[in-house]
């Protein structure tokens, strides 16, 4: 049967790949350290639970809800931005709640793209911010991104030599997966290119509150001009630990922020209201949840990268995020980033992300999750060394 053109233009799922793999080696009873896919751990806090059960009980929360949020949604994430941030926003105007920040992003996508559009994505990045546009019928241009790079000279040469010229910028930073962080000078630097070159931005803020050693994440909209050129994502999922419930939001730009409320009127009549009150108050509370939550996060990065280091694995510690990108030690690096993970695989029993499931640039590095525990992050931190010295069965 022809596949539909759409579908087409998804290549095979890498991270299938090693997933197939480790369900094959489940089923025979192998133990495996999963750190393959970033799906936070963590208990939701209990008061919002609770405010969930309350709102749940309710009747009146069962009708419809709206597209694009309840007000007090609105007002709470507006409220949460001029606290961090200083930054105003209209609730009305420049707020919507997506279903999850992914949801956001695809759709959004839909509203503004269209075949032949050129859209500029970093390599690596998450996947949803280069197949969003492909799905929309985009053509993507990458812009690689690591140590040895300068983010503005890939930017500038990407611009230059794409036709026609490009619509949207993604971003996402702190970064998954390199877990790069950046500060409000790039920012400045993006909206002002972005003024200057007629780009729309869009800015992943997944990890905004995932930060380490006293760094703070800027937002985009910091940046003078910044909710003139475009609008920012953020998301309860790692930061108030409810990856699940699936609770997104997108600020900034009126005219991106009306776009994608109109598209989503179409699509969906928003989200379970119960959810959406429990949100309000995550984002009203007080943040005693989420300092503890990203402690956790820091204790099990300080764990895996000590214990990476000690096996001869040399990794750097991230700033952010809640992963690790670990190049792929220099013996194996010609592997490739799949049959190294189907290596830890087979003969560490650890499952990873292999870089190149995020680009091409990202082919010599794998991507720890920061989801097991210190035991588990023992048994696997033992299996990897004796795999890296030769001496795994």
């Amino acid at each position: 049967m022809e596949e539909f053109s759409r579908i087409r233009r998804l290549p095979p799922y890498v991270f299938a790949l090693v997933g197939e793999l480790k369900m094959r080696l489940r089923r025979q009873n192998v133990d495996i350290v999963d750190f393959s896919m970033g799906n936070p751990d963590i208990p939701t806090p209990a008061p919002i639970v609770e405010k969930l059960v309350e709102a749940a009980q309710k009747p009146v929360n069962h009708r419809y809800s709206l597209s694009r949020g309840i007000p007090n949604l609105r007002k709470a994430i507006c409220a949460r931005y001029e606290r961090h941030y200083g930054v105003h926003l209209d609730p009305e105007t420049e707020a919507i709640v997506t279903l999850g920040s992914k949801e956001g992003l695809a759709h959004l996508s839909l509203a503004m793209l269209e075949p032949g559009d050129v859209v500029l994505a970093p390599d690596p990045t998450y996947p949803i911010h280069k197949y969003a546009p492909v799905i929309a019928g985009a053509d993507v241009r990458s812009v690689p991104i690591g140590p040895d790079r300068n983010f503005f000279e890939d930017l500038e040469a990407a611009t230059r030599q794409a036709w026609p010229r490009p619509k949207v910028l993604f971003l996402c930073y702190p970064h998954n997966p390199t877990t790069e962080v950046t500060d409000l000078d790039f920012f400045q630097k993006v909206a002002d290119f972005a003024k200057e070159n007629k780009l729309w931005v869009i800015q992943d803020l997944a990890y905004a509150d995932m930060v380490f050693d006293g760094y703070k994440a800027p937002s985009f909209l910091q940046a003078r001009g910044a909710k003139d050129v475009g609008v920012e994502f953020y998301s309860l999922s790692k930061s108030y630990s409810m990856p699940g419930w699936r609770v997104g939001f997108c600020v900034g730009n009126s005219h991106l922020v009306h776009s994608l409320a109109r598209i989503k009127s179409y699509l969906d009549y928003g989200m379970f209201q119960p959810i959406q009150i429990a949100s309000t108050v995550a984002l009203n509370g007080p943040e005693d949840d989420v300092i503890r939550i990203r402690e956790i996060y820091r204790e099990r990065r300080d764990r895996l990268v000590e214990g990476l280091n000690r096996i001869g694995w040399h990794t750097p510690s991230p700033k952010a995020t809640m992963f690790v990108w670990a190049r792929i030690p220099e013996e194996f690096r010609k592997m490739g980033s799949v049959e190294f993970a189907k290596l830890l695989l087979q003969e560490a029993h650890v499952a990873v992300s292999p870089g190149l499931g995020f680009g091409s640039y990202g082919d010599e590095y794998v991507r720890f999750a920061l989801i097991e525990n210190e035991h588990r992050t023992r048994q696997a931190i033992s299996g990897m060394r004796r795999l890296l010295s030769g001496t795994a069965e």
